[in-house]
């Protein structure tokens, strides 16, 4: 999971979330899913993590206070 990207475990979590919706599972395979639904889950909380880390770097100012400027998409 090294090299994977936080957009492809997070569609590999929700498709293993909709299989174990699906109620279709034996116990057996639910608890395997779920193992790497947790995986993944924990992948996706460390990118997040560290993207917001990375957005405070950007916007700390130099006396140590951060700046809030509103998040602006290409759409705007």
């Amino acid at each position: 999971m090294a090299t994977e990207k936080f957009e492809t475990s997070l569609k590999k979590l929700e498709e293993i979330v909709h299989r174990m919706e699906g109620g279709s599972l034996s116990l057996e395979d639910s608890l395997k899913a779920f193992e790497e639904g947790v995986k993944h889950s924990s992948f996706c909380a460390k990118k997040l993590d560290e993207a917001e880390r990375r957005v405070e770097v950007l916007l700390k100012r130099k006396d140590g206070t951060f700046a809030r400027e509103p998040f602006e998409t290409e759409d705007a």
